[in-house]
């Protein structure tokens, strides 16, 4: 049976709520100017988590970040979705809130690959890409033999309810994870992550079969400015799930395909940080995240 996440009783605490296709949808956008920078969270992840790059971001031009459906403060759907229902809905989102485009993407792992879909599918509203150690189609397929093998097994297993000392303990250290971000976040986003940690599991579902295909079997990405940060330092949840030895494996392999994933269009490049994870690589290196989209700004308002 297919997930949904909890719904919030509040409003979110930044942003606001747009109606698109029946549901609401939260969006929160600063700044001004173009083009807009529209951040695409991982799964998991939800648009306030990345509040202080936005807020970097709203110094340069208009930064937008967003709630997908059955995340953050936007309505449950159930999960997994396709990457079509996800663009689609994106791209509503954007014309209602009259954010015009074309835009610049930044997507952060599973963000990374609707972000790449979502060019596919509308170049003409895209004006860059900026990828943050994203998900590729190949993964599964290029990954050591152990690494499928594993997810099978992780898939079959259920996840069980935490007990009251493991909240209490994942509630402290959520609280020392988002000291840096602003009052009105912090405690609403503490809280939300504490009730809906099943999110990642349920969006990744259906990656490496549906969403898989249909990166695939879509259009080459257009000719715009792309650039790829590909991490490859230390991630305490990587960690947890692979073998030393077997994570130096799919760090090698992950290099590979995100150069590959650069050089597929003719001004993509791959920017390498081994200082690093994947989880939080734009709270671990914000200078190296924002110096990228800095030169993408400079790159699309030239060209």
């Amino acid at each position: 049976m297919r997930s949904t996440t909890p719904e919030h009783r509040t409003g979110p605490p930044l942003g606001r709520l747009y109606e698109v296709g029946g549901r609401r949808l939260m969006l929160h956008r600063s700044g001004a100017g173009e083009p807009a920078v529209v951040l695409l969270p991982g799964a998991g992840l939800v648009g306030l988590d990345y509040v202080n790059l936005h807020d970097r971001v709203a110094r340069l031009t208009t930064g937008v970040l967003y709630d997908r459906a059955g995340t953050g403060w936007s309505d449950p759907v159930e999960l997994p979705r396709t990457a079509g229902e996800v663009t689609d809905e994106l791209r509503d989102l954007l014309a209602a809130a009259e954010v015009p485009g074309p835009y610049v993407l930044v997507g952060h792992s599973l963000g990374g690959a609707y972000a790449r879909h979502y060019a596919q599918r509308f170049p003409g509203e895209v004006a860059g890409l900026l990828l943050l150690d994203p998900t590729h189609e190949d993964f599964l397929r290029r990954a050591p033999r152990q690494v499928p093998e594993m997810l099978e097994r992780m898939k079959s297993q259920d996840l069980p309810e935490p007990t009251e000392e493991q909240l209490q303990r994942s509630r402290d250290a959520l609280a020392g994870h988002f000291a840096k971000w602003p009052d009105a976040v912090r405690g609403p986003l503490i809280e939300h992550h504490l009730t809906a940690w099943r999110t990642a599991w349920n969006e990744d579902k259906n990656l490496y079969t549906e969403v898989a295909d249909e990166l695939r079997n879509a259009p080459d990405l257009p000719d715009v400015p792309l650039i790829v940060l590909t991490a490859l330092g230390h991630d305490a949840t990587q960690a947890h799930l692979w073998p030393a030895d077997l994570l130096r494996e799919i760090n090698d392999m992950k290099r590979t395909i995100h150069a590959e994933l650069a050089a597929s269009v003719p001004h993509g490049e791959q920017r390498v940080l081994d200082d690093v994870g994947h989880g939080w690589m734009h709270e671990e290196r914000p200078d190296a995240v924002l110096g990228a989209l800095t030169d993408l700004l400079r790159a699309v308002r030239e060209g």
